[in-house]
């Protein structure tokens, strides 16, 4: 058995846009699984089940051996930013990082709401919005700070039943019950940019739900109460909007299962092209097509301000939407808070673009891996990820030094 020392612990990447947590994983399993700085882990590990009981070996789902790998929170597909990413033995703390705080900058466009609280669902309601000002948004997020109740959205990975609300939204049945409101707390929320119709990319989704879908979402949403108690604040001049959105091609919207965290499958190092129209989250899943093998795509830096053409002008027409900085504890849903803010300034809202820029102490552009940097030479990713273990290992160090049992976990082979 090989005396070198192990690489384990927790470290942290770049997600890029349109690929979901899982898929990172297996990308990042394909690289180490071939790299010389775990070959000794993959050793050691080989060696270890060789010592395992019969028992244990008939156990074991998957029989390959490969270098362990788990996430400390998943992102949406369509969201970009900090995923925390366990190795070997590190795999063991991610639990911290589930009920720690996150910071999200995120994008809400207002006048429409879909079926998955953002802009690759279905929409199911349109309303005013041509009332709404920098203003008005703004008084409307001290709702939203502190200690709230929120409503998780129905295509979410909660389980009502022993069934995810997601399976319930696919297969177009009704929950058996209301879904409940949870606590949780906003620490911070700023809007830290207000953009006017015309001058933003984003648009609402082309696909309108039919007469059907709306009425089981409807029992679970209640727009159309909502929409009423939105206009009784409006000034008579403020109808709702009587256009048809066209129909488009249909957007789907791969929902992650929770319970995939621990990853067993390597695939190639090759990832679908990404259309050069910026995906969002919240289109359907596709239950027919598998979860397609990937390669890192172009480095994602931390987002910057929306770009303008100074060809365009403000156009009351078109929807405004707000760029919004949050620090919020775990369990806190940005699509639902994109689409209650909506409902609370007299409009409906969804959430056009996400991005987490922190979890726990990994920040963007600090200490977090790009992901592109993993289809280059080993020579370049691998020194930056002994550097970012090597600092979370003083760290926790430091920090736990009176754990014998967390002390236990950090020893290396």
């Amino acid at each position: 058995m090989s005396t070198t020392k192990l690489v384990e612990g927790v470290f942290a990447v770049n997600k890029p846009k349109s690929i979901s947590s899982a898929q990172v994983l297996r990308d990042l399993q394909h690289s180490f699984n071939r790299s010389a700085l775990f070959a000794p882990w993959l050793e050691t590990e080989k060696a270890r089940r060789v010592e395992e009981s019969k028992r244990q070996r008939q156990r074991r789902r998957d029989k390959r051996i490969q270098v362990k790998l788990g996430h400390g929170g998943t992102l949406d597909p369509m969201a970009t930013g900090v995923l925390i990413v366990g190795v070997g033995k590190g795999t063991k703390l991610l639990q911290d990082f589930l009920t720690c705080t996150k910071t999200y900058e995120a994008t809400v466009l207002f006048g429409a709401a879909t079926d998955t609280y953002d802009v690759l669902g279905k929409v199911l309601s349109k309303a005013p919005y041509t009332h709404l000002t920098r203003e008005n948004v703004e008084a409307a997020l001290n709702k939203f700070r502190g200690p709230i109740n929120q409503k998780p959205p129905l295509y979410s990975a909660l389980r009502m039943d022993g069934k995810r609300l997601y399976e319930y939204a696919r297969e177009g049945k009704e929950i058996p019950r209301e879904i409940q409101e949870r606590p949780v707390t906003t620490e911070s929320l700023e809007l830290r940019q207000w953009l006017p119709g015309g001058c933003h990319p984003y648009t609402w989704p082309d696909e309108e739900a039919d007469e059907e879908e709306k009425l089981v979402a409807d029992k679970v949403l209640h727009l159309d109460a909502a929409s009423d108690k939105g206009k009784d604040n409006l000034p008579s001049t403020h109808n709702a909007l009587g256009a048809d959105l066209t129909q488009g091609t249909k957007r789907r919207r791969e929902v992650e299962n929770e319970d995939d965290a621990q990853i067993g499958i390597t695939p190639a190092c090759k990832r679908r092209e990404i259309s050069p129209t910026p995906t969002m989250s919240g289109a359907r899943h596709n239950s027919g097509s598998p979860d397609g093998v990937t390669a890192p795509a172009a480095r994602i830096q931390t987002p910057a301000e929306p770009q303008t053409s100074p060809k365009k002008l403000p156009s009351r027409a078109e929807p405004p939407a707000a760029r919004l900085s949050m620090t919020v504890t775990s369990g806190f849903y940005v699509r639902s808070l994109c689409h209650d803010l909506g409902q609370d300034v007299g409009s409906l809202g969804i959430m056009s673009e996400l991005v987490r820029t922190r979890q726990a102490d990994f920040e963007l552009g600090r200490n977090v891996l790009e992901y592109d940097d993993l289809c280059k030479a080993e020579d370049v990713w691998a020194p930056l990820l002994v550097q970012m273990l090597d600092d979370w290992r003083e760290k926790m160090v430091r920090e736990e030094e009176d754990a014998p049992d967390r002390d236990e976990i950090l020893e290396s082979s």
